[in-house]
């Protein structure tokens, strides 16, 4: 395998940090990005360069590029993998936390891809893989804005593909299920701070706990699941747009398609009232 050169975000903690150590353990040359630095410091001892990068802030990124550019003269993959997720009721997320959520899992993403297309042009080949979600798939109670954001991935990453292939990039989408990592976690407590006094406050309440009981369980799939479906979208030959991983991946973008709209709804309240 030729080894490339990779950019991976979001790479200080779970699913990042696993896939950068795997991709490096494979040959290639990683460049792992995050805010927190000292926390990707053990990364160094793999051979892997550790870059600050603020997916909020466009100087950050164009700066990170920049550096990598300079040092290696090419980009060959870009992981977009840094995202959160906001739980909480349209009506009681406020429009600043709305604006945040999407500028991290999509303006900042789209922002990284148009910073290296055009030296991916030049080299006439290069990959982006996007980290994407069920979420971009179907819609769970109060997740509102997060699955804003994973369908604006979704979306994205469709249109991109068709743009970017006459120059000799790919562009696959990853779409996890449910994986053991502090996301629920951080989803359950954002939903039920918003909700919080608000008239949302009962279901809301219910549906975070059950949130932190399923991602405190072990019944969950592990970041290396998705480690070996991003290895696939880097390192194939001709990669799929798509690759949908990790425990109840498939049942619920099945059962999110079959259901009519109402039943669907009615699971979903269901859910927070058990």
């Amino acid at each position: 395998m030729e080894q490339k050169i990779i950019l991976i975000t979001g790479a200080s903690s779970g699913i990042g940090r696993d896939a950068a150590l795997a991709l490096a353990a494979h040959g290639h040359k990683v460049y792992a990005a995050a805010r927190r630095t000292d926390l990707m410091e053990p990364l160094r001892a793999h051979g892997i360069e550790v870059l600050r990068m603020d997916v909020t802030d466009g100087q950050s990124m164009a700066d990170g590029v920049e550096t990598i550019l300079k040092a290696e003269g090419r980009i060959d993959v870009l992981v977009n993998n840094a995202g959160y997720g906001y739980f909480g009721a349209v009506e009681t997320v406020s429009m600043e936390e709305a604006r945040r959520q999407l500028e991290v899992n999509v303006f900042g993403l789209a922002r990284l891809c148009q910073l290296v297309l055009p030296a991916m042009r030049q080299q006439r080949s290069g990959r982006i893989v996007n980290i994407s979600s069920v979420a971009g798939r179907s819609v769970f109670y109060f997740g509102g804005w997060y699955h804003v954001s994973k369908y604006s991935v979704e979306a994205l990453s469709d249109a991109l593909r068709m743009e970017a292939k006459p120059f000799g990039i790919d562009v696959a989408m990853i779409e996890p299920g449910a994986i053991k990592t502090d996301w629920g976690i951080i989803a359950a407590d954002h939903l039920r701070d918003s909700a919080a006094g608000t008239a949302y406050e009962t279901d809301a309440t219910r549906w975070a706990a059950i949130l932190r009981s399923m991602y405190q369980s072990n019944h969950l799939s592990s970041p290396s699941t998705v480690t070996r479906a991003i290895l696939r979208a880097v390192e194939s030959r001709r990669p799929r747009a798509r690759y949908r991983t990790g425990r109840l991946s498939g049942t619920i973008v099945f059962f999110h398609w079959l259901l009519p709209a109402r039943w669907w709804d009615a699971l979903m309240r269901l859910g927070a009232r058990v």
